[in-house]
């Protein structure tokens, strides 16, 4: 069990510190809702009622929204672009990093060996899914997170125009607001502006034991994994 712990210890902290995460935005959430409701003279939620709500679902997915954009952006990127001396990138003349040198065989060349996934042994489209299948991965919740900020921030939208003797919205309306846009930008420039940092910073710093960074030794112009 201590060995199952540590092979998966790192998806098991990160898990963890998500789901505290996620309840302590949702506590948080709940309190600033019911305020905000006090301070307009209308009633307040029950806490079930506010998980359900337009306010929590905008909160929630505008965040994961970004989040998975960061990631499917950054993924595909890498497999096109490089910055010299960073740990996140290839080597500028193109050769591999990461153990070995494999990370860029032609996969089809490995579909004799045994245990190599199904995508690889059958080839084909399978292949040429499965190839690009965690940028794809990615982009997939990036547009489900999105379609969830809409539908989520048009209810919130349309309450709040209720609320002020307004009509409300519907999803397509408000995804054409300045407001949903502003939400938008203001959490993706954030995450790009954490890429830029992690891509530039690697090149002179450096975290013993991650794989996130060159060695300590390297020399600042080393790319990537040497």
């Amino acid at each position: 069990m201590a060995s199952k712990l540590r092979n998966h210890s790192l998806s098991i902290v990160a898990a963890v510190l998500f789901v505290l995460s996620l309840g302590g935005q949702a506590a948080t959430g709940f309190a600033v809702h019911n305020q905000d409701q006090r301070d307009h003279d209308q009633p307040e939620i029950g806490f079930g009622e506010y998980l359900m709500s337009g306010a929590f679902y905008e909160a929630t997915f505008e965040n994961w929204e970004s989040e998975f954009l960061q990631m499917a952006a950054f993924i595909f990127l890498t497999a096109f672009l490089v910055q010299k001396g960073s740990a996140e990138s290839r080597k500028p003349d193109g050769t591999p990093t990461g153990d070995g040198g494999e990370s860029d065989d032609d996969p089809r060349e490995h579909a004799h060996e045994p245990g190599v996934p199904w995508p690889v042994r059958q080839g084909g489209l399978a292949l040429k899914v499965y190839e690009n299948s965690l940028s794809l991965a990615l982009f997939v919740a990036f547009l489900l997170c999105f379609a969830g900020h809409a539908a989520g921030g048009a209810a919130e939208y349309s309450q709040e125009q209720v609320e002020h003797g307004g009509r409300p919205v519907s999803v397509l309306a408000y995804v054409g607001t300045s407001r949903f846009w502003f939400e938008s930008f203001q959490n993706w420039q954030s995450e790009f502006l954490s890429v830029l940092a992690i891509v530039l910073l690697s090149i002179v710093l450096r975290q013993r034991g991650s794989p996130e960074s060159k060695p300590v030794h390297a020399r600042h112009s080393d790319t990537g994994a040497e």
